[in-house]
């Protein structure tokens, strides 16, 4: 049976293994003196933790580039996130399957919510149209969405939004790359100043002075 000590664990986190074990502890994870925690368990209660041990019916809003790769990528599932549906207010796309699920159009939106007890909605939309899908989402049901139309939503209190802006994760990247090329030229121009004392230096005599010149 695998185990993990609260030493790997905190080390790979980068936190105090006594706080780790702490915290563990009220998963009512207490682990063994001497052979760590059982790998499969603690996997199991951080996930029940999480409300990840239940199947999560979630629906996609906006099936264009984003949306058609959020429908294909394989992480949903095995985080207990089944995606029940596909919807598209293109009546083209209606019927044509993305990921291997039929794409439904808008029209069917609050049936679909319905139908399969959705309370997670995913927003893929162009921002125009974030806000109308929003309230249509929020009145059939829905209590978490998470956005990635480039546009603030407002949603009525026990409604919970996450907004996913990927301009704004590229901003933040841009900024420590500015930092650190920063760093970079203040350690380039420290370093002129010293590398000419040292030719300086080179310069003098044993006891501080310039040589004389020699006559030839």
């Amino acid at each position: 049976m695998p185990t993990v000590s609260s030493e790997e664990l905190a080390a790979a986190a980068g936190v105090n293994s006594a706080k780790l074990r702490k915290d563990f502890s009220y998963l009512g994870s207490y682990g063994t003196r001497g052979v760590g925690y059982d790998v499969e368990y603690l996997v199991y209660q951080i996930s029940r933790e999480l409300g990840l041990t239940q199947d999560w019916p979630v629906v996609i809003v906006g099936i264009g580039n984003l949306g058609a790769a959020l429908a294909n990528y394989g992480g949903f599932a095995s985080r207990g996130f089944r995606v029940a549906a596909l919807i598209d207010a293109d009546a083209a796309m209606a019927g044509k399957p993305v990921a291997g699920i039929p794409v439904q159009h808008t029209d069917e939106l609050e049936r679909i919510i319905s139908d399969n007890g959705v309370s997670i909605g995913v927003i893929a939309t162009p921002a125009g149209a974030a806000q109308q899908v929003c309230d249509r989402l929020v009145a059939a049901g829905v209590t978490s969405i998470l956005n990635f139309a480039p546009t603030v939503l407002s949603v009525p209190d026990g409604v919970d939004v996450r907004k996913v802006d990927l301009s704004i994760e590229l901003q933040i990247l841009a900024f420590h790359e500015q930092r650190k090329a920063g760093e970079e030229a203040a350690a380039e121009a420290a370093a002129v100043p010293a590398a000419a004392t040292r030719d300086e230096s080179a310069d003098q005599g044993p006891d501080g002075d310039v040589p004389a010149v020699m006559p030839a």
